[in-house]
This record gives structure tokens, C-alpha cells and sequence, in this order.
């Protein structure tokens, strides 16, 4: 008798994610994307090293460059850009600010809140490391032209959207569980 592998049921139902009746590229799918996050969180940790903070650190720093403008950025324009909460981008803005790398002020439009900018130290860190970032980033994302960069970002765009409400979902389902229990 001629033994037979297990092969489990499809794990997605949409045709659009099937292809000939088949989650095998959706699978691989997954798979490349749980490697490309898990490359881009040791880049961000490595730039971390580079300046003496931690990986989420650094995301942070410069999610706060980027945003910051001439008058800073507000503690939930930062928490919404990173998709994180507000709390860690507090916790975290505090450690860098008793650090010297992030200045921390009132916000004129709102008494209970912050306005963050890159403090003189932290601007003198992340232009000390700019052109390594940019190196890294040319080759990691260097392969793609401009026009599968455009759909790239079309599409990471919606994976975002998109795991927003798979994670709302299990929300529910495990709120349910444990009023089950």
C-alpha cells in the first residue's frame, strides 16, 4: 500500500488568493513576507546599534523625523504612523528624550499633550547615519522599478488595511472564548 503525505485544506477560500484551486503561492506568499519583516526589523535594529538605542527606538526617531515639520508632531500622529499605541510612543519618547535625542514640549492646540522634534543630538545621529540607511534601503528594495515599487506600496497599503480588521476579528473571537470559559 502506498503511504500518502498529509496535505491540509486550503487556508484561504477567495479565488483571488487561489491559484488553480491551490494556497500554495498565498502559503509562499506568507512565508516571504515573515522573512522580508523579519530582514527589515534586524536592518532597524542594526541602525539602532549604530546610534546606541533600541531598534523600536530608532523606528521611532525617525518616524519623528519625518513627521515632525517646523513644530513638532504630536505623540498620536506618531503612535497612528508607526500603528502602534499611544503609551509605548510615550514611554519610549521619554527615554530618548532623558537621552538628549528627542525634545519634548507642550502642545499649544491641546494642554494635555506633546509635540516631538529631534533634539540637536538626535539630528547629529541620524545625519551621521543617513547614507548607511540609504545604502541598506537601495539594496534591499533596489530589484524593484518604479512601477512595481508604485504597486508595492499600493498593496502594502492594503495588507495594512486588511490585518486591521484579522486582528479586530481574533479580537472577538477571544473575547468570546473567554466569556466561555
Amino acid at each position: 500500500m502506498r503511504a500518502s503525505g498529509y496535505h491540509p485544506a486550503a487556508t484561504v477560500s477567495l479565488r483571488a488568493l487561489l491559484h488553480k484551486q491551490s494556497d500554495r503561492q498565498f502559503r509562499r506568499l506568507v512565508q516571504d513576507l515573515l522573512t522580508v519583516s523579519r530582514r527589515l526589523e534586524m536592518a532597524r535594529d542594526y541602525f539602532g546599534r549604530r546610534i546606541n538605542v533600541t531598534g523600536p527606538q530608532y523606528r521611532l526617531l525617525m518616524t519623528v523625523a519625518q513627521l515632525q515639520g517646523t513644530t513638532g508632531v504630536s505623540v498620536g500622529s506618531v503612535a497612528q504612523a508607526m500603528h502602534v499605541s499611544s503609551a509605548f510612543v510615550t514611554s519610549e519618547t521619554g527615554k530618548l528624550s532623558d537621552v538628549g535625542l528627542i525634545r519634548k514640549r507642550p502642545n499649544p492646540n491641546d494642554g494635555r499633550g506633546a509635540l516631538l522634534s529631534l533634539a540637536p543630538a538626535g539630528r547629529v545621529k541620524i545625519d551621521r547615519l543617513i547614507g548607511e540607511i540609504r545604502s541598506v534601503n537601495d539594496l534591499f528594495f533596489g530589484l524593484l522599478g518604479a512601477q512595481p515599487f508604485a504597486e508595492l506600496c499600493a498593496s502594502v497599503g492594503a495588507l495594512v488595511r486588511g490585518s486591521s480588521e484579522a486582528m479586530r476579528h481574533i479580537e472577538r473571537v477571544e473575547e468570546a472564548s473567554d466569556r466561555t470559559i
